[in-house]
């Protein structure tokens, strides 16, 4: 934990201080405490606290919030393939934010109305897979998929009808960080942190989860409910992330693997973890693309992890 809190500030100081400008690592610690203290900011230390630190800090948080709810899912599913956005949070996002730009809403609305898409699409996932009292995980994958395929083909009708803003859909479905202040720093803050609060709170009954539904409800673990809540927890977080930063592939799904083959599968010490390691590599990730042609965080998190989603799968055929 303490090698990756310093490889977590290591990320912060270095994604503070390169850009167009580059700033030394000594004089972005030095803009930090001014700021903290608050003494007065000028030069430098401008560009450090509104312009750079919010896109740094909402990378900390989504990459954080990605990889904790992805370990979350693969947990309460018991499929190492889950990720954060198999219930149609993604699609949801992608389908509010595209009808907001083709009717020409105001830019601070479309990342609201993203997010009421999103929880719509998990509202639509659970009705669809609900059986009584019960949400069986086949079903709730099942429904997942339907409703994801529903709203990407809504999405993709809107943006042939719109052409003139399919690069700005595009751009969001790759994500973004670029437009992160810190009022959509704060505005995210409030979602991530009760969906991962919930989700870290319920780790040992994740835990448990792991011997069986049968073991678990044995030990006295009400599976049902814990499902529910773990979904609508992570499905929250997700949405609030997603909403202001677009889809941002791969983070949610590899970190978790990461995280085990390093640490071990425990979720007490898996999300956490994830959460450290998620947010480093989000931020890396971001000042890749922000100092190279390739311009959209998005494209770099998938660049990096198809690769090494492909290793993990040829590792699973060997071992």
């Amino acid at each position: 934990m303490a090698l990756l809190l310093l490889l977590l500030a290591a990320a912060v100081v270095l994604g503070t201080g390169l850009g167009s400008v580059r700033i030394p690592p000594a004089e972005v610690l030095g803009a930090l405490w001014r700021g903290l203290t608050g003494a007065e900011l000028a030069g430098n230390d401008v560009i450090v606290w509104q312009i750079r630190l919010p896109r740094v800090a909402m990378g900390v948080l989504v990459g954080a919030t990605l990889s904790v709810c992805g370990g979350a899912f693969q947990g309460v599913f018991r499929n190492p393939l889950a990720d954060p956005y198999l219930l149609g949070v993604a699609s949801g996002s992608a389908l509010g934010a595209t009808v907001g730009l083709t009717l020409g809403w105001p830019a601070p609305l479309i990342p609201l109305l993203a997010l009421v898409t999103a929880l719509v699409a998990v509202a639509a996932t659970l009705l669809l897979a609900r059986e009584g009292r019960r949400f069986p995980p086949t079903r709730l994958i099942l429904a997942g998929v339907v409703v994801g395929s529903v709203m990407g083909a809504a999405t993709t009708a809107l943006i042939l009808r719109g052409e003139d803003r399919a690069r700005q859909v595009l751009a969001y479905t790759l994500g973004d960080l670029s437009f992160s202040g810190w009022r959509e720093v704060l505005t995210v803050l409030p979602y991530a942190g009760l969906g991962c609060g919930a989700l870290l709170l319920l780790a040992r009954a994740l835990d448990t989860l792991q011997l069986g539904d049968l073991t678990a409800r044995s030990l006295g673990v009400p599976v049902e409910r814990l499902r529910l809540i773990v979904v609508v927890a992570a499905s929250l977080a997700t949405a609030g992330a997603v909403a202001y930063v677009g889809v941002i592939g791969f983070v949610g799904l590899i970190v978790p693997h990461v995280v085990r083959l390093a640490w071990g599968s425990a979720h007490r010490t898996l999300l956490p973890v994830s959460a450290l390691l998620g947010g480093t590599l989000l931020v890396f990730a971001d000042l890749l693309a922000r100092t190279t042609p390739l311009s959209q965080v998005g494209i770099v998190t998938t660049l990096l992890g198809g690769p090494f989603f492909l290793y993990l799968l040829r590792r699973g055929r060997h071992d």
